[in-house]
């Protein structure tokens, strides 16, 4: 069974779909209310679920008319996708930004989910057993050679 916390995110992510402009408005009460969950629920969601480095923006306003605004970012086009995924990675990268970049891929179908979890546990702390920095330079030289092996299909 699924929790709260999955539905909200899914639900979230289908209206997103579905907006035009790939952007939704949201009162955080009023979403709270129709999933019956306190309105810090909807902020765990959101600040957890929804990050820039998994491919959203997000803003909000608060006080009487607020709102919170999640925008999906989409990944460029194969062109500008190895400039993105170099000036992401970089010569190193830690495991929260490398887990948002690959959630990232998979959700804009660049790799399948299969890929995915191959690369996250390839990358994750428990495999790289080194001290830092030296983990996430090497965190940073595996992301790059799967991608391009990935990607260059």
């Amino acid at each position: 069974m699924r929790n709260i916390s999955d539905i909200i995110e899914q639900y979230l992510k289908s209206i997103l779909q579905e907006s035009p402009e790939g952007t939704v408005e949201i009162q955080r009460n009023d979403l709270a209310e129709q999933f019956s969950c306190v309105p810090s629920q909807i902020n765990y969601v959101i600040s957890t679920r929804f990050t820039l480095e998994k491919g959203f923006l997000v803003e909000s306003k608060r006080g009487g008319g607020g709102y919170i605004r999640i925008q999906r970012i989409e990944l460029p086009q194969h062109t500008a996708l190895q400039q993105h995924l170099h000036h992401t990675i970089g010569s190193m990268i830690d495991q929260t930004v490398a887990e948002g970049l690959i959630y990232q891929l998979e959700e804009s179908r660049f790799l399948t989910r299969r890929e995915a979890s191959l690369m996250r546990a390839a990358i994750s702390r428990e495999c790289l057993n080194v001290k830092l920095p030296y983990r996430d330079e090497l965190r940073a030289r595996i992301m790059k050679a799967m991608l391009i092996s990935l990607l260059g299909k």
